[in-house]
């Protein structure tokens, strides 16, 4: 339950920021407002490591592969595009296509085992139930 409910939280958060940076980028620039996305995400997060754990950031060189330690500039790149999508398509529509993107993405990365994850077998309900995400979409834009 506690999954399911931090999940939720996580795509609600997820849009009310897409359309904070959205506003903000339109106010000052891409790179300005992803940087200080960026530089403000480092400050929290720097705070809450040094109140919660203060564990040596030294055990960053022993993570394998070391491509594991793409995820902050997968990070940028992420805030670059939420930007843009909202900013292009508003951010019903945009929340749409990223989320069923990522539903896609996960789903393939499970199938096929990359990345460390435990290799799933596949299942027709999961791929019927995306491609009504997918109907669903295409109903909203109508």
């Amino acid at each position: 339950m506690w999954g399911i409910i931090v999940a939720l939280v996580s795509g609600i958060l997820m849009s009310v920021q897409g359309v904070f940076n959205t506003e903000v980028t339109k106010q000052t620039s891409l790179w300005v407002s992803s940087a200080f996305v960026q530089l403000t995400a480092l400050l929290v997060c720097l705070a809450a490591w040094w109140v919660t754990d203060q564990s040596s950031f030294e055990s960053l060189a022993e993570v394998k592969p070391s491509f594991m330690l793409l995820g902050g500039v997968i990070g940028a790149f992420i805030t670059i595009t939420v930007i843009k999508s909202m900013d292009s398509l508003g951010p019903a529509r945009a929340a749409m296509l990223i989320v069923i993107a990522q539903l896609i993405a996960a789903y393939v990365i499970e199938l096929f085992g990359w990345f460390g994850v435990e290799k799933q077998p596949l299942e027709w309900k999961k791929v019927i139930g995306m491609i009504i995400s997918i109907i669903g979409i295409i109903l909203f834009k109508l």
